[in-house]
């Protein structure tokens, strides 16, 4: 899925741009200069990356989709307003986050979006709950990130995707130090972290028609739960 409506949604961001909404779409002055020193990216790289974490999601998905961490909801809350017949859960430890993704649904009537405040390390829905599970820029910030990869394959459906984003160590020496210096020290981002060949090894482990690409210092991934065998 192109996902258009991302790339027009940044243009109209404007005043309403939270410091964090102009960093993570690179839509800003400050925002631009951030992606650049820290991530080494230009707004095209920016795009790409996002483009290839959303590609799990079709046009047409009208099924059950698991949004975690939602955030202020700036790179989703447009991608849902074409996804009128999906069913959509978004979920986010931070209530202060989570209230600018409600209010963005809200300005946008989003009817079939919801939202819950709650742990991905414990997640309050029952197994194979989810034909989708979207993650964008939330695994490195995990504290307890073999729950998360726990939690997010027990919802899933058989045949369901699990699609995303989040940074990788070992792509960019500028990243990695900004990282391990500032984003560490603050809290925003929790180590360990995967690298390209960890993650990848991790992913096919669980799931199956596994595709990864970096971008710079992020690694975008789909991959697929396998399905139950029947049985004999």
């Amino acid at each position: 899925m192109a996902h258009e409506e991302i790339r027009q949604a940044y243009q109209m961001l404007g005043q309403e741009a939270t410091a964090y909404d102009g960093m993570i779409t690179c839509s800003t002055f400050f925002g631009r200069m951030i992606c650049k020193l820290v991530w080494d990216m230009n707004k095209a790289d920016n795009d790409r990356y996002l483009q290839l974490a959303l590609s799990g999601i079709p046009e047409d998905f009208a099924g059950k989709l698991l949004e975690v961490p939602v955030g202020t909801g700036v790179l989703t809350m447009p991608v849902y307003r074409k996804l009128e017949n999906a069913d959509v859960t978004c979920l986010d430890y931070s209530a202060d986050m989570m209230a600018t993704a409600q209010k963005r649904a809200a300005a946008s009537s989003l009817s079939h979006v919801r939202f819950l405040r709650g742990d991905v390390g414990a997640l309050p829905f029952e197994d194979e709950r989810f034909d989708t599970v979207l993650s964008l820029n939330g695994f490195h910030a995990f504290p307890d990130k073999e729950a998360a990869y726990r939690e997010t394959f027990r919802v899933l459906k058989p045949g369901g995707v699990f699609c995303g984003c989040f940074y990788i160590r070992g792509e960019n020496r500028s990243t990695d130090w900004f990282i391990r210096h500032f984003y560490e020290p603050k809290g925003f981002f929790t180590p360990p972290f995967e690298t390209a060949e960890s993650l990848n090894k991790r992913l096919e482990s669980l799931y199956t028609s596994v595709t990864l690409e970096t971008v710079k210092s992020m690694a975008c991934f789909c991959c697929r739960k396998r399905k139950k065998e029947n049985a004999s």
